[in-house]
C-alpha cells in the first residue's frame, strides 16, 4: 500500500470504530445507544463502568489527531465532528445530572478509564482542556477526584491513581504527589530488564508493559513537576527502556501482519501495540527502525484484525474478539467499552502527512526482512 493509501485506510479504520461511540456521546445519548456485551450474568455490573471505557480509551488514541493540524479536506471534515463530539462528550459524562454521566468514583473499573481519559486530554489539552467551559472544567475536576476512594492494588494500576494526579496537576489542582511517588518507587523496583517491567513484583506474558505501563510512565514523568532526584533521573532511564520495548514489540509483528496471541486483555486487538505506537509519535523509535517501516507494520495488523468477519456488530459497535468475534477470549473485566483500547494504536496519527512516518515510501518491517532471507543486524539486549 502507498504510504498516502496507508493514512488513507488508517483515517477510514478511525472512522469505522469511533464513529458509533463519539456521535453518541457527543448527544448525551452513549448510555441510551451502546450495546452492553460481557460475560453471561455481568452485563448489569459492567453496565456501570463500560461507557467510561469506551470514552476514555478512544480519547486517549485519538487525542495527538484530534490536536494536530490536517489539511485533507475529507480528513479534516471528520476532525472538526470528532472533536466537537469529543468536547461534549466529555461535558455530558461529567456532568451529575446527565443521563450520560459516567460514574467517576462508583466502581474500582472509573480510576482505569478516568486516567485514560486524562491520558488523552495530556495528549490534546488544546482542544480537549482549553476549550471547555467553566462549569464543565469544574466537574471534570471533580470527577477525577471521586476516583480517589479506589484503592489501586500492587501491579500496573497504581499508574491509573499517578495519572489521574497528574491531570490535576496539570488542570491547577491540588494533587497528591504520594500517589505519584508511590507508583514510580514500585515501577523502579518492578524493572525486570532488556526493556520490561513487571507487573507488580512477577513478570506476566501480555501486553501491559504496552497496553499502560510504559506509555502512562511516560506521560506521569512528563506531566508532573519533579518533587525529588528520583523522578528527575528516572525520565531518561524510562525513554529509553521504552525505545528498547517498542524495538521488541516491532520486531514481534510477523510478515502476515499478526502477532503472539499471549495473555490478558487480547480483546484490546491493536491496542496491544500503544508503546510503538507511542514512541513513533515522540520519533523516538530506536537505531534501525524506520518510521515507515513501522507505519507498514501497524497498518498490516490493524487490516488483519479490522478486516476479520465479526469485528463488528450489526449497528457498527465492536465485539469482543481478537481476530473477529471470540467471546470467550473475554476476561470477566471486558465488556463492550474495554475494546475501544485498540484506539491506542492510532497516536502517530498526530504527526503531520510530510512526516517521514507517513510521507516515506513503503518499507518492509523487520520480520519481513529477516523471514526473506536479508542479512539484518543482530539483536541485543538493553542494559539500561
Amino acid at each position: 500500500m502507498a504510504a498516502d493509501g496507508d493514512r488513507a485506510y488508517w483515517i477510514d479504520v478511525v472512522r469505522r470504530v469511533s464513529t458509533p461511540v463519539l456521535e453518541a456521546a457527543g448527544r448525551g445519548q452513549l448510555r441510551a445507544m451502546m450495546p452492553v456485551e460481557a460475560a453471561t450474568g455481568l452485563e448489569g455490573e459492567r453496565s456501570k463502568s463500560t461507557h467510561l471505557e469506551a470514552f476514555g480509551r478512544l480519547i486517549s488514541g485519538l487525542a495527538p489527531w484530534l490536536n494536530a493540524t490536517v489539511e485533507q479536506r475529507d480528513e479534516a471534515s471528520l476532525q472538526a465532528s470528532y472533536r466537537e463530539w469529543a468536547r461534549a462528550g466529555i461535558r455530558y459524562g461529567t456532568d451529575p445530572t446527565s443521563a450520560d454521566y459516567m460514574n467517576f468514583g462508583m466502581t474500582p473499573q472509573s480510576v482505569v478509564d478516568a486516567a485514560f481519559l486524562v491520558l488523552g486530554i495530556l495528549r490534546a489539552p488544546e482542544q480537549l482542556w482549553e476549550p471547555l467551559d467553566k462549569a464543565t472544567r469544574a466537574n471534570l475536576v471533580k470527577a477525577l477526584q471521586a476516583t480517589r476512594q479506589v484503592l489501586p492494588g500492587q501491579s500496573n494500576w497504581l499508574l491509573f491513581s499517578a495519572m489521574v494526579e497528574a491531570g490535576l496537576c496539570f488542570m491547577g489542582e491540588w494533587w497528591d504527589s504520594m500517589r505519584v511517588d508511590y507508583a514510580l518507587q514500585m515501577h523502579k523496583e518492578w524493572f525486570v530488564g532488556d526493556g520490561t517491567y513487571g507487573d507488580g513484583k512477577n513478570f506476566h506474558w501480555d501486553y501491559y508493559n504496552s497496553f499502560v505501563i510504559q506509555p502512562m510512565l511516560l506521560k506521569v514523568l512528563e506531566t508532573v513537576p519533579a518533587k525529588s532526584q528520583m523522578w528527575t533521573s528516572l525520565r531518561p532511564v524510562v525513554l529509553e527502556r521504552a525505545r528498547r520495548y517498542a524495538a521488541i514489540q516491532e520486531r514481534m509483528i510477523s510478515p502476515e501482519g499478526t502477532f503472539p496471541a499471549i495473555g490478558r486483555s487480547l480483546t484490546y486487538r491493536f491496542g496491544a501495540f500503544h508503546l510503538l505506537s507511542d514512541i513513533g509519535l515522540r520519533r523516538e523509535l530506536p537505531d534501525g527502525i524506520a518510521p515507515e517501516q513501522v507505519r507498514c507494520a501497524l497498518t498490516a495488523v490493524m487490516l488483519r484484525m479490522i478486516e476479520s468477519p465479526g469485528t463488528f456488530d450489526q449497528k457498527g459497535w465492536l465485539t469482543i474478539g481478537f481476530a473477529g468475534h471470540q467471546p470467550r477470549l473475554g476476561e470477566t473485566y471486558i465488556s463492550t467499552g474495554s475494546l475501544y483500547l485498540c484506539a491506542a494504536a492510532w497516536l502517530p496519527l498526530g504527526l503531520p502527512v510530510t512526516d517521514p512516518f507517513w510521507a516515506s515510501p513503503a518499507r518492509p518491517w523487520t520480520a519481513v526482512r529477516v523471514w526473506g532471507g536479508e542479512d539484518v543486524m543482530a539483536d541485543h539486549a538493553s542494559s539500561a
